[in-house]
């Protein structure tokens, strides 16, 4: 029998208490043991280190945002608070982990930072060692500033690439002892509110969500400078679709062969394959996620897995991956998780 322990980050306006875990049976093919795993405001965004000792997430404390840093116990699944960095302000809604666990960063949607945080031998946060205000905006009326809303190391932790909604710009800053330099910015195009960006396991391609446009942006990516350069873009909706959507998570099966983006709105994920030559995706399906607005979902460890958050129906949704296909089968939708936005597993 395999389990898989998850954690949930969500909003506290409602009845959620913080960050929630649960246990993906595999042989049952049910979520399992669903419980409140560590009691903190608004735990919006977490990541797992790489050695699953660790787990960072944003948070709100007063009138103080900023990450929290926890001691992961991976087989109990249970949490234990190291220590919290914040600062006056809304908090982030984005962070990340490097490979060693010697930089965090998180990005900032209401004051347009990236945030650069340098760890201790124990996994706690020291002082930020770098923050970098962002200045910009675009056409549509929610770009009136910058907007970050993403920020973590490209595969080779050369450079950290961060991502402006509010002002359609991708940046990549070089990474010295926690400081950052900005190194290349890219444009694309106006409007669409660039969100989130992941790169293809193998090929030197990088995939950008973008939330107003609900496309996904495909890059080539050159190494060497930390440079992007537009290949491709493609929707995330049906072409008959002409009500209110945004774009939300995207992740990738590690075969490369698959990617996947979450659309709230039309409220489905949409599933692409990938040419292994050039990186560009062709259009697989749609499948519901059986609620309302899903935030993120995740593989699982396994990748025959996915679990999907709906933010507004507060209900967590596991479907089975057909590994050849790509496709989605429902299993269970009924999961209760109050305002829940971010899925991560223990690797």
């Amino acid at each position: 029998m395999t389990k898989y322990t998850g954690y949930v980050g969500t909003y506290t306006k409602g009845e959620s208490k913080g960050i929630y875990s649960f246990v993906l049976d595999t042989n049952a093919t049910k979520l399992i043991e669903v419980k409140a795993a560590a009691e903190l405001e608004n735990p919006t965004y977490l990541t797992i280190s790489d050695d699953n000792r660790f787990l960072y997430s944003v948070v709100k404390t007063g009138d103080l945002g900023g990450v929290s840093a926890y001691k992961l116990d991976s087989e109990t699944g249970e949490l234990t608070l190291l220590n919290t960095q914040a600062s006056a302000g809304s908090p982030p809604c984005h962070v990340s982990v490097g490979s060693d666990n010697k930089n965090v960063f998180s990005a900032n949607y209401h004051k347009g930072t990236v945030e650069s945080y340098l760890t201790d031998t124990d996994g706690s946060l020291l002082p930020p060692a770098s923050v970098i205000e962002h200045t910009g905006s675009g056409p549509d009326s929610r770009q009136e500033k910058s907007h970050m809303h993403y920020a973590a190391f490209t595969p080779d932790e050369k450079y950290l690439v961060a991502v402006d909604l509010g002002s359609d710009l991708i940046y990549t800053y070089a990474v010295s002892n926690g400081i950052l330099s900005e190194k290349q910015r890219l444009s694309v195009k106006p409007g669409s509110g660039p969100r989130h960006l992941v790169f293809h396991p193998q090929l030197k391609i990088a995939y950008v969500m973008t939330e107003f446009s609900s496309e996904v942006i495909v890059l080539s990516y050159n190494e060497n400078d930390g440079s992007f350069t537009e290949l491709q873009t493609i929707s995330t909706l049906p072409s008959n679709f002409t009500e209110n959507n945004q774009g939300s998570a995207i992740h990738f099966s590690t075969d490369g062969k698959f990617i996947y983006a979450g659309n709230r709105g039309h409220n489905s994920i949409a599933v692409f394959a990938v040419n292994l030559e050039n990186g560009e995706l062709s259009f697989v399906e749609h499948t519901s996620t059986e609620g309302n607005w899903p935030r993120d979902f995740s593989l699982d460890p396994s990748e025959k897995f996915i679990v999907a958050s709906n933010q507004e129906s507060s209900n967590l949704v596991l479907f089975s991956r057909d590994e050849a296909t790509g496709k989605l089968t429902l299993l269970q939708s009924d999961i209760v998780v109050p305002d829940p936005v971010c899925v991560k597993f223990i690797k």
